[in-house]
């Protein structure tokens, strides 16, 4: 399986261009229809099935979807970047068609007065995201509830994310409502700012291959937080759990709010972690509340984890 640390090489940090000239960079592969504003491009699409091709550029836009299935794919892999601008107080991406598949593009400094502002804000239907980038925003990914739904999220990165104001709700760098199921990998999740990594309540949950950095966190909590429970399994990622935390009890926790969906055989495996170099605490690596077998299998620990506890 490839390292997370090793997925990002696409040249984001590169100066990126700017909108290209002729104010037409959306283009619909299939009609070769081009546009200046990519809702113009959305619209366009409607109920069918197509691909919107992004030129290089740092866009101030967003885009409501409210059908069919869309595919926004950045023509150069991270130098597509959409920042500052959301949809109806939301996100830059909405989406709320079938299905919408999201390639190469990079999501940063998204903020809104409910404080969930995300890169993406899924509403219905299934989502697939490859090689993106979501920074120093509230959110990355949030969703609604659609348990006929499917998720999928691999070879992208979420920094700087996270909100967790004093007396409110939380956002997180991954938020998934009652879904089908959730799949990452080869994901890379580093640098919060409140809040967990992954929050899913999904009913089935596929994790692996990813690491969860929490080096420079700052008032995070869990790094993986199922809180209706899961089957599935958590496999073959890297944790480390930083300094600053507001809840530094549990690495993954399942069941910890209620007991929706059936936890039996979850499966977490055949991962690392450790608590950061110089911070001398105790912690468990996983902490369940559902009461139904967990299967751990070949965990590598560093001191100070217990691999297991139940509440």
């Amino acid at each position: 399986m490839r390292k997370a640390l090793l997925l990002i090489a696409i040249p984001l940090l590169a100066s990126p261009t700017l909108a290209q000239e002729d104010g037409a960079p959306f283009t619909i592969v299939e009609t070769g229809q081009r546009f200046q504003k990519l809702f113009e491009a959305v619209d366009a699409i409607g109920d069918a099935r197509a691909t919107i091709r992004i030129a290089p550029g740092t866009y101030r836009q967003c885009a409501v979807q409210e059908r069919g299935e869309i595919t926004y794919r950045a023509a150069i892999p991270g130098q597509v970047i959409f920042e500052r601008t959301t949809c109806e107080g939301k996100a830059a991406l909405v989406l709320r068609g079938r299905a919408a598949t999201v390639d190469g593009i990079v999501f940063r400094n998204l903020r809104v007065a409910d404080d969930n502002g995300a890169g993406i804000r899924l509403e219905k239907g299934d989502l697939d995201v490859f090689k993106a980038m979501f920074l120093d925003s509230q959110q990355g990914i949030l969703s609604a509830n659609d348990p006929a739904g499917a998720i999928r999220v691999e070879d992208s990165t979420f920094s700087g994310l996270g909100y967790c104001p004093d007396g409110g709700s939380c956002a997180h760098s991954i938020y998934i409502g009652h879904y089908g199921a959730l799949s990452v990998v080869n994901s890379r999740f580093e640098r919060g700012t409140g809040g967990h990594y992954v929050k899913s309540r999904a009913a089935r949950v596929e994790i692996a291959g990813s690491s969860f950095d929490d080096t420079r966190g700052h008032q995070t909590n869990y790094m993986i937080d199922l809180p209706s429970g899961a089957v599935g399994f958590i496999r073959g990622n890297t944790f480390v759990q930083g300094r600053d935390k507001e809840n530094y009890s549990a690495l993954v926790a399942v069941a910890a709010e209620e007991r929706d969906n059936p936890s039996e055989g979850l499966v977490v495996a055949d991962n690392r972690a450790s608590i950061a170099p110089g911070v001398d605490r105790a912690s468990t690596f996983v902490v369940d509340w559902s009461g139904e077998r967990i299967v751990l299998a070949a965990n590598r620990l560093g001191s100070g984890l217990t691999a297991f506890k139940r509440q």
